[in-house]
C-alpha cells in the first residue's frame, strides 16, 4: 500500500502514535523493514540519503515501489535530507511519495524560499514534503551529514516558516544528532521546546537522530507532535555486529550469511514499533 507522507501522518496525529522512519542502504534494510511491518501490521517508512541512492543506484527505487505496492500495510518511500531543488527532482521523477528538503544550514528567508518553491512543485503531483529549522548534531559513524553545533529550532521561527512555506511535516532540532552516541553519552531532549513549537505549529513534527535516545523521552515526544522518527544507526549496528559473528564462521554465501543478521536488524524495527506505538495500526488505514 503505497503512501504519501502528509495521507500517512494525519492518521497517526489522530490516533496519537508514531511511524518509524528507516534508512534504507540495500536490499536486505528494505526486506527487513517491510516484512516487520507486515509482521507487526504497523505502518512503515522507508527514507534514502541521497548518498545512499547514490550506492544503490536508481533502479534501487523501483524495487522499494515494487515491495511497498505489495505491502500488506501502508508504506511511504521519503528522500531523506535533499539538500537541492536538483536532488529532490531526481527523488520525485525517481518515484518518491516524499522528498525532504534540507536547506536549514541556509539563512532562515533562504530557507523559506527554496522549501515553498519544492512545495509548489510536490503538489502539483501529490508528493508530500519535510523541511528543517535549526539544525541536528553529527556523532560517530553518521553518513547522513549534521552540524558540530545544534542550533535548536526557534518556536516562532517555526510558525513564521510552516505558515510561508506550506510544508506537510517540519523536523526540528531539539537536542539529537545523526549517527552514533560515544560510549557513556546520553543525549536529552528538550521537551519543553518541542511543547512551545507544537503550541504554534499546526502539522506533524519529525525526530532526526532518533536512534540511541531515552526510550522515554521518545515515547514522551510522541505525546508532543512528533510523527515520525528517523531510525538509521541502530538497525545498521545490531545487522553489522551480526554480520561480524557470521563472518567470523567462515561463511560466504549470502543466502546463510544475512539471515542471522536480518533477524537482527528486524527486532530492532520491531522494538522501534513498540515504542512508537503503531504495531496493529495499520488496520486503520484500511
Amino acid at each position: 500500500m503505497l503512501y504519501n507522507m502528509k495521507d500517512l501522518l494525519s492518521v497517526a496525529r489522530q490516533h496519537q502514535f508514531g511511524v518509524g522512519a528507516f534508512n534504507i542502504a540495500s536490499a536486505e534494510f528494505g526486506r527487513v523493514a517491510v516484512e516487520t511491518a507486515e509482521r507487526l501490521d504497523s505502518p512503515l517508512i522507508l527514507e534514502i540519503h541521497p548518498e545512499e541512492m547514490a550506492f544503490t543506484g536508481p533502479e534501487f527505487i523501483g524495487y522499494l515501489r515494487t515491495l511497498a505496492i505489495q505491502a500488506r500495510v501502508p508504506v511511504v518511500i521519503h528522500l531523506d535530507h535533499g539538500r537541492s531543488l536538483e536532488e529532490v527532482m531526481k527523488a520525485i521523477y525517481a518515484g518518491f511519495t516524499s522528498v525532504m528538503i534540507d536547506a536549514s544550514s541556509h539563512p532562515f528567508e533562504q530557507n523559506i524560499a527554496l522549501t515553498k518553491k519544492i512545495v509548489e512543485i510536490a503538489h502539483t503531483i501529490n508528493v508530500s514534503v519535510e523541511a528543517e529549522l535549526g539544525t541536528i548534531g553529527v556523532a560517530e559513524g553518521s553518513g547522513e551529514g549534521g552540524s558540530n553545533e545544534i542550533l535548536y529550532t526557534d518556536p516562532q521561527q517555526a510558525e513564521t516558516f510552516v505558515r510561508e512555506t506550506g510544508t506537510d511535516t517540519l523536523a526540528v532540532a531539539i537536542g539529537t544528532s545523526h549517527g552514533l552516541y560515544p560510549k557513556g553519552k546520553q543525549p536529552k531532549l528538550d521537551i519543553e521546546r518541542l511543547q512551545q513549537i507544537r503550541k504554534v505549529v499546526d502539522i506533524p513534527l519529525v525526530l532526526h537522530g532518533g536512534s540511541g535516545n531515552k526510550d522515554s523521552e521518545v515515547a514522551e515526544s510522541i505525546r508532543y507532535g512528533v510523527g515520525k522518527i528517523n531510525i538509521s544507526s541502530d538497525m545498521k549496528k545490531a545487522f553489522f555486529v551480526a554480520l561480524e559473528q557470521e563472518l567470523k564462521l567462515g561463511g560466504h554465501e549470502p543466502n546463510s550469511l544475512f539471515v542471522k543478521p536480518m533477524q537482527a536488524a528486524s527486532e530492532v524495527v520491531a522494538a522501534k514499533m513498540a515504542l512508537f506505538s503503531s504495531v496493529g495500526k495499520a488496520a486503520l488505514y484500511r
